[in-house]
């Protein structure tokens, strides 16, 4: 409706101006100057106007208002001020909505850093200066890996997967305990949360420390039961008959608990480090001949009937020790857990992803509600099928502990009565290649 309102007042005072010209024409005589000076004033008169738009858009100050016109232009002028004053509203709303946020976040006892695509700092919450010590103005637009220095952080930053939480210390308070979170949105930004954990921390070292020293203080006693009843037993003869089957049932259990204790120590000194001291190449193939050997052993009269794929070139950054812990779990569960006579499958390879161990069996399977759990110490599917096979519940949280040391994470499919596969993924960054 307002571009006919503009398209008739145009026509009006093009009419109006052609008139005038014809009029002045008929007074002088001379119609085409009387009408080249009109139209020429026209013109002039519209690029005055738009000269004044030019200077008012060029040196305007903030929300100063457009001049004031009359005519076409002072109608173009009017709806100028009227975008300009809803333009205003609306990021006062949007400023208001900004402010809140601000507020309410520097309000959280959780620091809230926002980075832009490659990490650089672009707002953060009060928290995050009492627990990462940035400082404002100064840290705008630096990299979070200037400030956050420690290598496990420039790690997980540059790997870019943030499934999983990292904890470490404050980089200014190394009694601090820190636990980041890392999500991306928008134009493959990141929203960083840290959150203070040391009283978790130290609550979980506590735990820790009373299951190390509690299996370090019944060792001893536990070391002197078995070997009197050793002793007892190496001369049965002399032992009344009545008490010979008691005595060999307080060895069997006497020998379950020193596997337990052994377990928890190994878990113990698992967490005591974040990644092992005695890091180097293993012949991963050699490893897990050797370990196939023992498992067929292990298998006996049972007679599985088990495949190993290694890959002979390709080796694993870590602790020999360690790793044939971990592998010898996934295979001797596979053969505990088997039926008779079955098939048990052993693959080691590599991709673009890194290195894979792949352990299948065809044994009875487990139920999917149980697999988020298995890693769990003393978790158990089936109480009574752990005490048959004489496990401990602590096998998979070993291998959990050993395959985070070295920067693996362990994946488990299962369908019951099919069988499992437990497969074991590394980084390329651990993996080496044997030429």
């Amino acid at each position: 409706m307002l571009n006919h309102n503009w398209r008739g007042a145009l026509i009006r005072r093009l009419l109006l101006l052609l008139a005038g010209c014809l009029l002045l024409g008929l007074i002088s005589g001379e119609y085409a100057w009387a009408l080249a000076f009109g139209l020429a004033g026209y013109l002039g008169w519209h690029l005055s106007q738009l000269l004044r738009l030019h200077k008012w858009l060029r040196e305007r100050q903030e929300d100063e208002p457009p001049p004031d016109g009359y005519g076409l232009w002072g109608e173009v002028f009017d709806s100028i001020y009227h975008l300009q004053r809803r333009d205003l509203r609306v990021r006062g709303r949007l400023q208001a909505v900004i402010d809140r946020v601000q507020e309410s976040t520097a309000a959280l006892k959780d620091a809230v850093i926002m980075l832009d695509s490659q990490g650089n700092l672009e707002w953060w919450n009060r928290a995050a200066e009492t627990l990462l010590g940035l400082k404002s103005p100064q840290d705008s637009g630096q990299a979070i890996s200037n400030l956050v220095r420690h290598p496990r952080f420039k790690e997980y930053f540059e790997q870019g997967n943030f499934h999983d939480n990292l904890e470490l210390p404050s980089p200014i308070n190394d009694r601090l305990r820190l636990q980041f979170h890392i999500t991306r949105y928008g134009n493959r930004e990141h929203l960083m949360l840290v959150r203070d954990v040391t009283r978790l921390h130290q609550l979980e070292q506590m735990r820790k420390d009373f299951v190390a020293n509690v299996s370090h203080e019944l060792r001893t006693p536990l070391t002197v039961i078995t070997g009197y009843l050793e002793t007892l037993l190496d001369n049965v003869e002399q032992i009344n008959p009545r008490w010979l089957r008691p005595m060999q049932q307080m060895q069997q259990q006497a020998g379950r608990m020193q596997n337990l204790l052994n377990d928890l120590l190994l878990l113990a000194k698992l967490e005591a480090t974040d990644y092992p001291s005695d890091s180097q190449p293993v012949a991963v193939d050699l490893l897990l001949l050797s370990i196939t050997s023992d498992a067929q052993a292990l298998s006996g009269a049972r007679r599985h009937r088990l495949q190993l794929q290694a890959d002979p070139h390709l080796k694993l950054k870590g602790s020999e020790a360690e790793l044939r812990s971990a592998f010898s779990n996934l295979i001797f569960n596979a053969v505990k857990y088997s039926p008779d006579e079955s098939e048990i499958s052993i693959r080691w390879w590599s991709d673009e992803q890194g290195a894979h161990l792949a352990v299948q069996d065809s044994g009875i399977g487990i139920e999917a509600k149980h697999l988020p759990r298995l890693t769990e110490r003393f978790y158990r599917v089936d109480s009574s099928r752990a005490s048959h096979t004489g496990g401990t519940g602590l096998g998979l949280a070993i291998v959990k502990h050993v395959l985070l040391r070295h920067r693996g994470r362990l994946d488990i499919s299962s369908t019951p009565g099919k069988g499992s596969t437990f497969t074991c993924h590394f980084p390329a960054s651990q993996a080496v290649r044997r030429h």
